[in-house]
């Protein structure tokens, strides 16, 4: 069999992906199972640790939501074309925005793809179908992706008579961040008619949550994707245009002549016309009708190939397509809640019942070999948020490289605090 290694590079040389694609209560529930705790108590107060940790980052990720919606509100389609902001005003909610939004992203184990990556999957796509997509047509494009496999598909060729078996990299979860250039930036009238005809608001910011994209697939991601014909398509229909088309035009060639002797006289020009002439200028108008026929046969055939890749791209897409503009930002901010709490609760538990005092190496060892080993999942554990985010409840102590954790009764009441200083009453305003 043919086989074609359509693997990427782009997801290969960043290593293994930090999501964790494990349900909480399941996570949970293991690390009870198998916790080895003294007795029903003391599986209760992880319980509780682990419910308050996961109430404490939900209240601290409300705050983020709300600061990335009010970031993204001058860039949504619906107020973008009735914002007015000065040019410096402007730049400054753009900077806040991408920081925001980057921030969260990242948070939820979401990885930025160069844009040079993304041309280099392009080039080494395996569908046969091409897309073209102007990245300078925008402001700024931005591609996030977080989690990958590898799927075969089978590849027909020739019409069928050929298939081939492919290997390509899909990447689980792609973000894309387009921001359009604003009417002043445009200035030429017909890209603000094309973006007018889209449905595109000059000054708005896009974004897209899309899930199971090929690697090289992310070009028809684009607003302005579009599909063209191969050269293959291209020959399939322009030869045989071309050998139909030749005999027509020597045949013409002898003849034309004559038409438009004919034709000149008809219009008030002197002289006569014979029935020969006659004859062999009825026959030259019918082979400018042949060819002209000829050559609309192949234009419609050529349209209806461009109409079937575009109808092929836009189905692909439009399933894919999971979420738009404001609304992915609840869905990342749970994504990213949801890392932080699990990272968070592996990292004090393994910290915890460690036999010897262990190094944030030796714990991201653990962890990684335990999800492997109870959950089939292979990834690279972030052992640095996960202690970050324990030291910001003070709950991690270090001497030298050594990390200490205090016991679970311990670590519930530092987490009760920490929750009662969210609602510790202000001094009032002076007068």
């Amino acid at each position: 069999m043919d086989k074609i290694a359509g693997l990427s590079q782009l997801a290969a040389s960043e290593g293994r992906d930090k999501f964790i694609p494990v349900r909480k209560e399941d996570l949970f529930s293991a690390l009870i199972k198998q916790g080895d705790f003294a007795d029903i108590a003391e599986r209760e107060l992880f319980w509780r640790f682990a419910r308050t940790v996961r109430t404490i980052c939900h209240y601290e990720y409300s705050e983020t939501l709300d600061r990335l919606r009010d970031d993204y509100y001058y860039f949504s389609p619906q107020v973008a074309g009735l914002a007015v902001a000065d040019a410096a005003k402007s730049e400054r909610a753009y900077d806040d925005l991408i920081q925001s939004l980057d921030k969260v992203l990242k948070d939820a184990n979401f990885e930025e793809l160069p844009y040079e990556d993304v041309a280099d999957a392009h080039r080494k796509r395996t569908v046969p179908v091409e897309v073209k997509a102007e990245y300078h047509d925008f402001r700024e494009v931005r591609f996030y992706r977080r989690g990958s496999h590898v799927e075969r598909f089978e590849v027909s060729k020739w019409f069928g008579l050929r298939r081939r078996e492919v290997e390509i990299e899909v990447f689980d979860d792609v973000v894309l961040l387009v921001a359009i250039k604003t009417q002043a930036e445009i200035g030429a009238q017909r890209e603000l008619r094309i973006l007018k005809r889209r449905k595109i608001v000059p000054g708005s910011v896009l974004l897209k949550y899309f899930r199971n994209i090929a690697s090289g697939d992310l070009y028809a991601l684009f607003p302005n994707a579009r599909v063209i014909m191969s050269n293959f398509d291209k020959a399939f229909l322009g030869v045989p245009a071309i050998a139909g088309g030749i005999p027509i035009v020597l045949k013409l060639y002898a003849t034309i002549s004559v038409l438009f002797v004919v034709a000149g006289i008809y219009l008030g020009g002197s002289g006569s016309v014979a029935n020969a002439e006659m004859k062999t200028a009825l026959a030259a108008l019918m082979g400018i009708v042949a060819l002209g026929g000829l050559a609309f046969r192949q234009w419609l055939r050529y349209q209806r190939q461009s109409l079937k890749y575009q109808m092929e791209l836009t189905d692909n897409i439009y399933f894919r397509n999971i979420n738009n503009n404001a609304g992915i930002f609840d869905y990342l901010i749970a994504t990213a809640e949801d890392q932080e709490v699990k990272q968070a609760v592996l990292a004090y538990h393994f910290i915890r019942k460690a036999e010897a005092t262990p190094t944030a190496a030796e714990v991201a060892v653990r962890i990684e070999t335990w999800l492997a080993e109870n959950f089939g999942v292979n990834l690279d554990f972030e052992i640095a948020d996960a202690l970050d985010t324990l030291n910001r409840f003070r709950l991690v102590r270090r001497e030298d490289e050594r990390l200490f954790v205090p016991p679970l009764e311990a670590t519930v009441a530092q987490l009760h605090q920490v929750w009662n200083d969210f609602f510790k009453v202000a001094e009032p305003l002076p007068k």
